[in-house]
């Protein structure tokens, strides 16, 4: 069920101290982070609220519907169930506020909850009426109907795909991204690390596979490629969008305890990749099987612009970043580019809301 708060006057009382309290979270000084990325703003809005009775927290996938709308998927918030959040954002000055909520629900018409379903992946279907979304548990990619929630269909999910004993994949590092095409034929699945046969190499770099599916919005997909990704040391891949048929947008990340996070957002060549499908290991393939990547920005570059962390971080505009969305195209030819953090439902870890402005050349 899809709920939508009624505009009764103590609602509009309440979204009144809600906005006063989000122009007191947000920090409209922005600056450059690189020389193809600026920051436009923050918002610090939704962090440790609550919708329709649920906690808005636990973000970890955010898709763009609209000049001012979007979608935000949580993963695995205790025994909460399982949900997308519609969300009201704003670039210059930065905004977001819930406008919606949606639970997510087995064909039985039963709710997931953060039991059995890890939500990290997200892409809203043409014409806004079902979505994908992926599960790191498994993992899979099923099809929502956003009326009612309930789940109407499933992409199939390569058997080496599958966690350990079932396939080669390891628990918690199965598909963290999942993006769409401009035209909605092609989609693309990230693994967050490798498969067993894979592993990493001496520089501390995992082997990746992004699994490109083939088919129709609302309809069936099917796998056509793998290709094969290194995130930069010690980093793992958490986010895809696609930026045209020839390049994609990926985000990595990772944290050390009493450092903070590193985030650092690439653009991604498709022009030359290689279907590395049938290769049973990706141990010994050349470096010229891996997709082409270019360092965009990262996020400890940027400047604080007035944020605060609840925990040690290089930059305290850094926390846990896991969802990252391409819009539209910004005055200037640039494009907009939202990122949000994922609370993990923790005090000491915030739901944060950015908005940049990117040159994707």
């Amino acid at each position: 069920m899809r709920w939508h708060q009624p505009l009764a006057a103590a609602v509009v009382l309440t979204a009144l101290t809600t906005a006063l309290t989000a122009s007191a979270t947000s920090v409209q000084r922005g600056g450059a982070c690189s020389p193809d990325a600026t920051l436009l703003g923050f918002s610090d809005a939704l962090d440790k609220t609550t919708y329709g009775g649920q906690p808005v927290a636990g973000l970890s996938a955010l898709n763009v519907t609209g000049p001012h709308s979007a979608v935000a998927l949580v993963d695995n918030v205790a025994t909460t169930p399982a949900r997308v959040f519609d969300l009201k954002v704003n670039s210059e000055p930065t905004s977001v506020q819930v406008d919606g909520m949606t639970i997510l629900r087995r064909p039985d018409g039963t709710p997931y909850n953060g039991g059995d379903f890890d939500g990290e992946g997200l892409v809203v279907e043409r014409g806004n009426q079902t979505i994908l979304a992926t599960s790191e548990r498994e993992p899979s990619i099923r099809r929502f109907r956003l009326s009612d929630g309930k789940q109407i269909g499933q992409l199939p999910v390569p058997a080496r795909f599958q966690v350990a004993p079932a396939g080669e994949a390891t628990s918690n590092a199965t598909f963290e991204s999942l993006a769409v095409s401009r035209d909605g034929l092609s989609l693309y699945a990230g693994m967050e690390g490798p498969l067993a046969s894979d592993g990493t190499d001496a520089d501390n770099r995992t082997r990746n596979r992004i699994i490109r599916y083939l088919g129709l919005p609302g309809h069936e997909y099917r796998p056509v490629a793998q290709y094969a990704y290194k995130p930069d040391p010690g980093l793992a891949l958490v986010e895809l969008a696609s930026a045209s048929p020839t390049e994609l947008v990926s985000m990595e990340r990772t944290y050390t305890p009493g450092v903070g996070n590193t985030i650092r957002v690439f653009t991604v060549s498709l022009r030359h990749a290689v279907d590395v499908t049938a290769q049973a290991s990706l141990a010994d393939a050349p470096e010229s099987v891996f997709l082409q990547k270019k360092l965009l920005f990262d996020l400890v570059d940027c400047p604080p612009s007035g944020a605060v962390a609840k925990q040690p971080q290089p930059n305290p505009l850094l926390d846990n970043v896991e969802a990252l969305a391409l819009g539209g195209y910004l005055p200037g030819g640039r494009r907009q580019l939202y990122l949000m953090s994922d609370d993990n439902n923790g005090a000491t870890q915030i739901t944060r809301f950015y908005s940049l402005a990117v040159d994707l050349h």
